[in-house]
């Protein structure tokens, strides 16, 4: 009898990473990637920072104050955290294993301290990607433009995304953001391209069982 072909193969999820330095685009590529594709979620990441305007817990980040955090990092309750600009990210694990199991993408907005972190403890599922400004002068002026920060901060940060861009090489594709459209259409490109790799078709070995009988 000859094998039919299933509506969907079954495959297992993919931790999506996107990193860029402070201004260069990965929250605005992130927020276009989950508008357009149903199939990827945003990992909700733990912060020990107050939240902003508009930020819902839950939705946005999990807001903790620094003891609740102490116990998540004592028992062992991240896939990373991280330092940045005096406050604690972190990954929490649970839904994201069971998630990945169904089949289900996560979206990864986080620095590449992370991004490291995250690799060594799970390499097979995690597709690494940074975004570079297309010089330093017009990341420096997206900054400035925001019109939040001050000159300390606005040095600070700059200072940071001169020591993150020299990560650039620790990613698996770098893409950079001279056009948020033509960046977004890059990005998307990868994840679909990810997604058909055979090793995370694991409703291939049935399919392929029933051809070769």
């Amino acid at each position: 009898m000859a094998a039919s072909l299933p509506d969907t193969l079954h495959r297992r999820g993919l931790m999506f990473i996107l990193s860029s330095p402070s201004g260069a685009g990965k929250t605005t590529i992130s927020r276009m990637l989950l508008e357009a594709d149903e199939a990827i979620k945003l990992s909700v990441s733990v912060t020990t920072r107050a939240p902003r305007p508009g930020e819902i817990d839950g939705v946005h980040y999990y807001f903790v104050n620094d003891a609740e955090f102490d116990r998540m990092v004592a028992e062992d309750d991240f896939y990373e955290w991280a330092h940045v600009f005096g406050y604690r990210y972190g990954t929490p694990k649970g839904r994201i294993r069971s998630g990945l199991k169904e089949g289900q993408d996560f979206l990864f907005d986080i620095d590449w301290q992370g991004t490291q972190q995250l690799f060594q403890k799970d390499q097979q599922d995690v597709v690494r990607v940074f975004i570079l400004p297309p010089s330093i002068a017009e990341l420096e002026s997206r900054l400035r433009s925001r019109g939040t920060d001050s000159e300390e901060v606005i040095a600070a940060r700059m200072e940071r995304a001169r020591s993150e861009i020299s990560h650039w090489d620790a990613y698996d594709y770098v893409v950079i953001n001279e056009d948020a459209q033509l960046c977004f259409a890059k990005v998307r490109e990868i994840l679909e391209a990810e997604r058909m790799k055979r090793q995370r078709q694991t409703g291939l070995i049935d399919f392929v069982r029933e051809l070769t009988r």
